[in-house]
C-alpha cells in the first residue's frame, strides 16, 4: 500500500483509509446529476448500488495494492469531505499513475479537491513513483478539469475512450511540477 497517503495531512485535511462505516456519509455523492457519468459508472444503477460498487472497487484496490482513494477528513469539523488518491491505471495499454479526486457536493467549490490532489502530486513525485502523473477527466467535467489546470496539469490527450467514457488526459511531469512548486 505504498501508494496510499494514510496518515498524511494538509492544512485542512487528514488522509485515511476508506472504512465500511463511511458508506452513509459517501452515499450523497451518487444522488448528484452527472456524477455516475463523470465517474464512468453504470447510470442505470441506483445511488445505493453505485456507492456499493465504489466501495467494492476501493477495497479491491487496497487489497491488490493498485493505489487507492484516501478518505479526506476536515481537521476542524471531523467531517468526511471527499476522497483523493493515487491510482494505477491502464491507459491505451500503458500503466500510468493517476491522481483522482471526488468531493461530496456540500463541500464543492471550497478548494478541497485542489488541496488534496496537490498533496498527492507532492507525495507521488517525492516517492519517485513516476516521471509524470495524470488525471483522467470526463470531457464534460469542467470542475475537475479546472482542478487539474490549477495543479499545473495540461491536456496530454483529448477525447479518448476510457472504460467506455470519453475523457481527456491531463498530465504534469515531475520537472514541471518542481518548477511550479519549489
Amino acid at each position: 500500500m505504498k501508494h496510499l497517503l494514510t496518515g498524511e495531512e494538509t492544512s485542512r485535511l487528514r488522509f485515511r483509509l476508506l472504512e465500511e462505516g463511511d458508506f452513509d456519509d459517501w452515499l450523497p455523492l451518487f444522488f448528484e446529476k452527472d456524477v455516475a457519468k463523470f465517474l464512468g459508472m453504470d447510470t442505470n444503477l441506483s445511488p445505493t448500488q453505485m456507492c456499493e460498487k465504489w466501495f467494492e472497487k476501493s477495497l479491491q484496490r487496497y487489497r491488490e495494492d493498485t493505489g487507492g482513494m484516501n478518505v479526506l477528513v476536515d481537521k476542524n469539523s471531523g467531517a468526511l469531505v471527499g476522497q483523493c488518491g493515487i491510482l494505477i491505471q491502464e491507459v491505451e495499454n500503458e500503466k500510468r499513475f493517476e491522481v483522482g479526486y471526488s468531493i461530496l457536493p456540500k463541500f464543492w467549490k471550497m478548494g478541497f479537491a485542489s488541496e488534496a490532489s496537490q498533496k498527492c502530486l507532492s507525495y507521488a513525485f517525492n516517492q519517485n513513483l513516476s516521471p509524470s502523473i495524470i488525471s483522467i477527466i470526463h470531457i464534460d467535467n469542467i470542475a475537475s478539469a479546472r482542478v487539474a489546470q490549477k495543479n499545473g496539469m495540461s491536456i496530454e490527450k483529448t477525447h479518448i475512450e476510457f472504460h467506455g467514457s470519453p475523457v481527456n488526459i491531463y498530465s504534469i511531469s515531475e520537472e514541471k511540477w518542481r518548477e511550479n512548486n519549489f
